[in-house]
């Protein structure tokens, strides 16, 4: 079952850089958000249709009625692990932010012998991750070319920061 936060189900985004395959080159973005579904998870079978209570997807949620705007369904991964921190207790947290790492750069090298190495390209990727109850998380989806639209003023300055990150490790390169 799905970790909830304040009854709510969550995913992860996450942002990593590759500027080479050949060899495996990887940057995890210090911050990344966890986004919230806007109504309360439960399991009953009579709600297994309804998109508002299972997928996170902030284009989703803002189609809820009733939606606040304000408020939003975002938070920022640091405010999640601080939460974690509370409920878990820093090594626990330590170890699920730790296991992500490790999923983010094992999926990489899954596909390394399969991607097509340029010396003169990179890649940024969105990975959604969900985290179970056990505190194991789990790999949804991995986005190329992640959307980097802002809908808020703390989403529009996470991915400046993104996008300043990116272009100040590629040209270090």
């Amino acid at each position: 079952a799905p970790l909830l936060v304040g009854g709510k189900k969550f995913d992860l985004r996450i942002y990593v850089l590759v500027t080479s395959y050949a060899p495996l080159v990887v940057y995890l973005h210090r911050e990344g958000f966890a986004r919230f579904t806007s109504s309360r998870y439960n399991r009953s079978l009579k709600n297994l249709g309804d998109n508002y209570l299972h997928l996170t997807n902030v284009a989703v949620q803002k189609t809820q009625p009733g939606y606040d705007s304000d408020a939003g369904c975002k938070w920022p991964l640091r405010s999640l692990r601080l939460h974690l921190i509370s409920r878990f207790g820093a090594a626990a947290t330590d170890k699920v932010f730790h296991d992500m790492e490790q999923l983010c750069v094992r999926s990489l090298l899954a596909v390394q012998k399969a991607i097509i190495h340029d010396k003169h390209c990179f890649e940024l990727y969105g990975y959604d991750v969900m985290i179970d109850e056990d505190l194991k998380p789990w790999l949804i989806e991995v986005n190329a070319s992640p959307s980097l639209s802002a809908d808020s003023q703390q989403d529009y300055d996470l991915k400046y920061d993104l996008l300043d990150d990116v272009v100040t490790t590629v040209e270090a390169e």
